[in-house]
């Protein structure tokens, strides 16, 4: 197995492994540490079956069944399907997922460790790939903060809320997403989470708050929590701290998504068709990181 870095703030290319065999302790504990150093990796050229791709997700943690119960693979509740494709007039899959910036299960108890896509149709225009995945860097984020924020917020939490983001993506145009029934929303309560965590793998503070979830710093009075959140929130995805992947057929990306957040760019029209197998691992082998 060959990783090389991208050379940018966040990223590296992995060869010569192929996701369709079985995964040894001894592999995963490398491509943990390569999430550690580079937070996105691109394993290229690989054609996993859906139940491939669920159990190379497996090696990393339990693995979430997405409680919306929208787009899920219908023999294996653990893939999901992210699409525009239509078949008799029906959606195959969930066709506006993640464009925003946001990192997953944030509203979780037990937050996400890492996200698993399996590229396997990749809509293109003039030669360039459309649907690119955005990142960008919390260690950064964190690295970059005024010192004085640091201190003023170091013992801070921050709620998370699943519904802020759902139903921001329900108000997009064409979305098919239907509103959360009563008991999804009980089923995923708002939750607290640090501010500044210590990254399992890197052993580093992050800074984990992001627009897609976060809505109070819980110590704060509410007018300055959401000024503070708003200084955060343009603070983090700023330039300098971007990545953007380029998205091939055949590629599977892996992203680990306590140092990460990340923003899907939905610049593909309805009739060019876009279709991606993902895997969301929660962070059960952390068990410092749960609410």
């Amino acid at each position: 197995m060959n990783i090389e870095p991208t050379g940018r703030i966040l990223g590296a290319t992995v060869t010569g492994i192929d996701l369709s065999q079985p995964l040894s302790d001894a592999r995963r504990d490398e491509i943990d540490q390569a999430l550690g150093r580079h937070g996105v990796l691109e394993f290229v050229d690989q054609q996993p079956s859906p139940r491939q791709l669920r159990d190379f997700g497996a090696c990393f943690g339990e693995l979430e069944v997405n409680v919306a119960n929208v787009g899920r693979d219908p023999e294996l509740p653990e893939v999901m399907i992210l699409s525009n494709i239509k078949v008799d007039g029906k959606p195959i899959g969930l066709s506006d997922a993640g464009q925003d910036w946001h990192t997953d299960m944030s509203y979780s108890r037990q937050v996400a460790f890492a996200n698993i896509l399996h590229g396997i149709r990749i809509p293109h225009r003039d030669g360039e790939p459309l649907g690119n995945t955005e990142f960008c860097s919390m260690h950064a984020a964190y690295d970059g903060l005024p010192p004085a924020i640091v201190e003023r917020l170091e013992a801070m939490t921050v709620l998370h809320d699943f519904d802020k983001f759902w139903e921001l993506m329900r108000q997009r145009k064409g979305s098919t997403r239907p509103p959360l029934s009563p008991e999804q929303r009980a089923a995923r309560p708002p939750v607290s989470h640090p501010i500044f965590p210590v990254h399992p793998l890197s052993g580093r503070r992050v800074l984990y708050a992001n627009p897609g979830y976060s809505i109070r710093i819980n110590e704060l009075p509410e007018a300055e929590s959401h000024e503070m959140l708003e200084f955060l929130f343009r603070h983090q995805t700023q330039p300098s701290y971007r990545y953007a992947f380029r998205w091939r057929v055949g590629s599977v990306l892996m992203w680990e998504n306590i140092g990460t957040i990340h923003n899907a760019v939905a610049d593909y029209g309805p009739d060019e068709h876009r279709l991606i197998r993902r895997c969301q691992v929660a962070a059960s082998r952390f068990p410092e990181l749960h609410a």
